[in-house]
């Protein structure tokens, strides 16, 4: 139930339309500067451009893809809008980009906001009043939003309706406000911080995993295409194997690959080329940069292969901790390089091994 502040209504209206277009500078999108420097306004606007916005050409997550289309299909022939989505995963899966998609399939405006974005509940309330029939409303990180918050999204959810309190004390009266027929879409990358009713009421859920090599590639060559970017069978792998499963950061290393190539070649992305401009952009063959190889030598070369905690480790790299945890980790883990124990983070031999440093005595 939400109590209506004194005065206008809807005095939040303003600042709700600005929250809905808020969210977009998330940590967990942050990609190393080492790859890619800092972000300039053309960097995100080729990012838009490059995005798909159907489903026939969104590449990748066949299982999720395939299931999409059978529900949006279902969806459209009853008249109704789509049940509530959430997708989970790691960031730069492309969360946000089939946010769009279902959007563009389902014929529906897309209002896009995050879940800090959102401060109070007259923020939430402005957005809401402002959808119209149909549309979708995706709130990334939504397991960011505050229990009042939320209090106020459960109704609307399933009644398509907004609870408000009037006044105050014994004149206080609650009113409710019809919703337009809207589709929520949340994206999180931490499932495990949602609170079970939040969770409960999407109807719809999938899990986004890491691309394969050759989705990855046919990915390159879409973007390639789009930005008139001359590439080969060979170059277009070479940047899908060193892109950590991640599109994201596949189109951003061929952004990469593609000005070294003017600068130093004749243009065209051959295997050569881009061998030459990762190295330069000091992408190894894992696709670990500077800053991954670092947190590698600390923990084999500083710490000499023994469990150390996440600040400690943090703090030898010049790292932020959350940083550390949601950004590096996880592809460090998933290639076998690192492991968590109850003691702490721990280097694996095949971390001493990728990066040349001898095994400690008895490993």
């Amino acid at each position: 139930m939400w109590e209506a502040p004194e005065g206008d209504l809807f005095a939040d209206k303003d600042k709700g339309r600005a929250a809905a277009g808020a969210g977009r500078g998330r940590a967990s999108d942050r990609v190393p500067r080492d790859v890619t420097g800092e972000l300039t306004a053309e960097d995100l606007e080729q990012d838009r451009n490059l995005r798909p916005k159907t489903l026939d050409e969104y590449l990748g997550q066949s299982r999720v893809r395939d299931n999409l289309r059978v529900l949006i299909q279902a969806a459209r022939s009853r008249n109704e809008p789509l049940d509530h989505v959430i997708f989970s995963g790691p960031p730069g899966l492309g969360k946000t980009t089939l946010a769009g998609v279902v959007a563009n399939e389902m014929g529906g405006k897309l209002h896009t906001t995050s879940g800090p974005a959102i401060e109070r509940t007259g923020d939430l309330a402005a957005i809401l009043t402002n959808l119209g029939e149909g549309d979708v409303l995706f709130v990334d990180e939504i397991h960011r939003l505050n229990h009042q918050v939320e209090e106020v999204l459960y109704p609307a959810m399933e009644d398509f309706a907004l609870d408000i309190i009037i006044g105050k004390g014994p004149a206080a009266r609650s009113i409710r406000i019809d919703l337009p027929h809207f589709t929520l879409i949340g994206a999180t990358t931490r499932t495990g911080l949602l609170t079970g009713p939040l969770r409960d009421r999407f109807g719809i859920s999938y899990r986004l995993d890491y691309y394969t090599v050759d989705e990855l590639m046919s990915i390159v060559r879409r973007s390639a295409g789009i930005l008139g970017v001359d590439i080969d069978e060979q170059g277009a792998r070479q940047i899908a194997s060193r892109s950590r499963g991640t599109p994201r950061l596949a189109n951003r290393l061929l952004k990469r690959v593609r000005d070294y190539a003017q600068v130093r070649a004749d243009g065209r992305i051959t295997r050569e080329v881009a061998e030459e401009a990762l190295t330069f952009f000091e992408i190894d063959e894992l696709g670990l940069d500077v800053m991954d190889v670092r947190i590698l030598t600390a923990l084999c070369r500083t710490f000499h292969g023994k469990p150390v905690g996440l600040t400690t480790v943090a703090s030898a790299v010049g790292e932020d901790p959350s940083s550390l945890e949601d950004v590096y980790e996880p592809y460090l883990l998933q290639q076998g390089l690192l492991v968590r124990t109850p003691q702490g983070r721990q280097a694996t031999p095949e971390a001493f091994r990728h990066l040349g440093i001898p095994l400690p005595a008895g490993k």
